[in-house]
């Protein structure tokens, strides 16, 4: 009964730092919202600008390249306590599970195979992906570089903000199973 007096004080304690630890990360999470809402708000009106600058009919689909290839994917993973982090990989780097099977290629034939036919090396097959805003000329206006650098910067904090609500996401779980545990122990000390 004493011990069970002694670990309700503790669970207490423990639920208060973890209700503000989640408080932290939800008034960081509506911060970075507040920061995304203004990079895209602010990337929309910088290429409304490049529009207006370049001419309606020069900045639009028409000017999309046939075969689009994706400047940046999201990459997840999963830690010891499930919490699940995103972070973006630029094209043209290597995230540590496609290292492996692409270091062979790497090698030198005589060391890979010392006998058969000798092969040439295969071309890379995605080749570093051209700028985007190529598409549009060769000398692009200021607006139209702003508003891609605000993109990208939306990117990221989309990232961040995943990877904030998956943590704020297990707080919660963890805050509720200390309230159970809680619920259990009053009862019987009263």
């Amino acid at each position: 009964m004493w011990a069970e007096a002694m670990a309700a004080p503790d669970l207490r304690a423990q639920l208060d730092s973890l209700l503000l630890q989640l408080l932290g990360d939800l008034e960081e999470l509506e911060a970075k919202r507040a920061a995304l809402n203004a990079r895209v708000e602010e990337g929309w009106l910088s290429l409304s600008k490049a529009r207006y600058n370049m001419g309606a009919k020069s900045v639009g689909p028409l000017q999309y390249a046939s075969r689009m290839e994706p400047q940046v994917r999201v990459g997840t993973s999963e830690a010891q306590d499930a919490l699940q982090k995103f972070w973006l990989v630029r094209a043209g780097t290597q995230t540590p599970e496609e290292v492996g099977p692409r270091e062979a290629a790497f090698l030198p034939p005589a060391l890979r195979r010392r006998k058969g036919l000798t092969r040439t090396p295969e071309p890379d097959p995605s080749p570093a992906p051209q700028d985007p805003l190529n598409w549009f000329g060769i000398l692009v206006p200021h607006s139209l570089r702003q508003a891609q650098a605000s993109f990208r910067e939306g990117l990221q904090l989309a990232a961040d903000m995943a990877s904030l609500q998956s943590r704020i996401n297990e707080g919660r779980s963890q805050v509720r199973g200390l309230q159970e545990k809680l619920k259990q122990l009053e009862p019987r000390a009263a």
